[in-house]
């Protein structure tokens, strides 16, 4: 490599040629063109090196008597192998006074110039194919990206930057940055002074930036100083990213699942709400009880968001969902080949959840072998994929919801009552609407103001008579099904108010009124006798029949199982 890199260094033989036709110079690049060592040549006859001595050599005599430059001469030289080589030449005539004393021949191996030009040209390629890759890898990025000198100067923008602040390339490069962001904190500390000052990159600082149009937009960025091959400091780099759809998601979700948006002033909401700000504050494992609809996800997700794990994912797993042989997979994951499919490592939703919370929805349907399992990792706090002995730290807040009666079913050895109180630390029972009737008007008015948005609609609300037959209605499906039901009837009404014929049939045949309940028994009795009531009034057909109670036929049969019914 170094002997090829003398060859681009000093590519040209040079050889003086005195007025007697003898050689009096002879450079190093001659010597590796012609294989001659200067103690070889020097005082030697011009002759030793020219391949066909006669007719080259009256080149050298013209040259001296017309006192003429000659360029690109085509010459054969004569190498010390015997090899003959074709050289591109020039010859130069040195003057002293009016005399010429000498001649300077200059000359190229024609192959050498010619490995040269092609060495220069895939070199010249792989500069070129470096650099379009490196444009392709700058404009691809999804973050807006540009530099800056030390003068501040935009030195390149890409497309991500094009699109996010609506300047065009030629707009930006050789602006200022704060010509082009104009950001509040523009030329005031701002992250990238600081980086340009300490050489220090900063990451992950928001800020808002104005666009091209003028529409104020939230960003986050990153900068960093960049360095010529002397280490020296040529300016900086920024990468940023709009995120304006992530602050809204962040606010929505905020907003949402603010514990003010559980809606409901009754007595019992009230005990609620003075439950959820205090297990917000801790780490406690969460039970949460109720029926389906009554709002288990919402709460836990309140909990979630309002804890000091907000920051951290909320991973929600129906235990319901999956069979025995998949819930453990599910909750811990696998390493790959643990069992017949493992085809590839899975990640479970505890490490899912790690540094965040993880919601356990109907979690007395688990079988008891993963509820061993679960016990164990609540307890050493740590846990292991399927086929790994390989132990995981737990940072897991971990809540529980079910609708099932846990203590009934650990009189049947269906649940580990070890387990419960691992989960029962802090119990919130969400009750059934119709317990909470004095909290559907407030629904009423959520749902309403919801739908009128999402239908773009102007519907005031429902009719006094539609009141009554809410009020008087048992909402098997609770607050999911009152979801359901005016959503229905904002889709069939017409007018400025929800009226009796805008809603569903099974409301009116199922209303409290036209069932006779002896309520003074507990609550199980009164559901069974509803239940068994419908069902006779279907004849025994149970899709009909959960449709008139407003729940799944999943549900139904889970309460018929649970009741005993046949």
């Amino acid at each position: 490599m170094k002997q090829k890199n003398q060859h681009l260094a000093i590519p040209d033989g040079i050889i003086v040629i005195g007025n007697d036709l003898s050689i009096v110079v002879f450079n190093e690049a001659a010597e590796r063109i012609t294989g001659f060592k200067i103690d070889e040549l020097i005082e030697k006859p011009l002759e030793k090196i020219l391949s066909n001595h006669k007719d080259d050599k009256k080149i050298f005599v013209e040259a001296f008597e017309s006192r003429t430059t000659y360029s690109n001469l085509s010459l054969n030289i004569l190498c010390k192998n015997g090899k003959v080589k074709n050289v591109l030449a020039s010859l130069t005539p040195v003057f002293k006074g009016k005399n010429i004393i000498s001649l300077i021949l200059v000359f190229r191996d024609t192959n050498e110039m010619l490995a040269m030009y092609e060495e220069l040209n895939l070199k010249t390629k792989e500069v070129l194919d470096q650099q379009n890759k490196l444009e392709a890898i700058f404009n691809s990025s999804i973050e807006g990206t540009f530099t800056i000198d030390n003068d501040w100067n935009i030195t390149s923008f890409n497309n991500s930057a094009v699109k996010i602040t609506g300047y065009k390339k030629e707009e930006a490069i050789g602006k200022k940055c704060w010509d082009v962001f104009k950001s509040n904190i523009c030329r005031n500390g701002c992250h990238l002074e600081r980086t340009l000052e300490t050489g220090k990159p900063t990451i992950g600082k928001e800020l808002e930036i104005i666009t091209k149009s003028g529409k104020l937009i939230p960003i986050r960025s990153n900068s960093a100083i960049l360095l010529d091959d002397k280490n020296q400091k040529i300016g900086a780099v920024e990468t940023f990213v709009d995120i304006s759809e992530l602050k809204n998601l962040n606010e929505h979700l905020h907003e949402k699942y603010h514990f003010e948006n559980i809606i409901g002033k009754s007595k019992e909401m009230e005990k609620i709400f003075s439950l959820f700000d205090s297990v917000s504050k801790t780490d406690s494992t969460v039970l949460l009880t109720g029926e389906s609809g009554t709002g288990k996800e919402l709460a836990a997700r309140a909990i979630h968001l309002n804890s000091s794990r907000r920051n951290g994912p909320f991973i929600p797993i129906n235990c319901s969902a999956f069979n025995e042989n998949l819930i453990e997979s599910e909750l811990f994951g696998h390493e790959e080949g643990a069992f017949t499919g493992a085809v590839k490592k899975k990640i479970g939703k505890f490490e899912l959840a790690q540094g965040g919370t993880l919601f356990l929805d109907e979690i007395g349907d688990i079988s008891i072998a993963v509820q061993t399992k679960l016990l164990r990792v609540i307890e050493t706090k740590s846990f292991e994929r399927v086929g790994s002995n390989k132990q995981i730290k737990m940072d897991v807040r971990i809540i529980v919801a079910t609708n099932a009666n846990l203590q009934e079913k650990i009189n049947e050895g269906k649940f580990r009552e070890d387990l419960f109180y691992r989960i029962n630390i802090i119990n919130i029972h969400l009750p059934p609407l119709r317990e909470r009737i004095d909290d559907l008007p407030l629904l009423v008015d959520y749902f309403v103001k919801q739908f009128n948005e999402k239908f773009n609609r102007k519907i005031n609300g429902i009719t006094k008579k539609v009141y009554e037959i809410f009020s008087k209605y048992l909402w098997y499906g609770n607050i999911r099904e009152l979801e359901n039901v005016l959503e229905h009837s904002f889709v069939l009404c017409q007018n400025n108010y929800i009226d009796v014929e805008h809603i569903p049939e099974k409301i009116l045949k199922t209303k409290k009124s036209n069932i006779k309940l002896e309520f003074d028994k507990p609550f199980h009795n009164a559901e069974y006798e509803i239940i068994t009531t419908t069902l006779e009034k279907n004849n025994g057909n149970r899709k009909k029949t959960a449709e008139d109670l407003g729940v799944d036929v999943t549900t139904l049969w889970r309460k018929m199982k649970k009741l005993k019914i046949p």
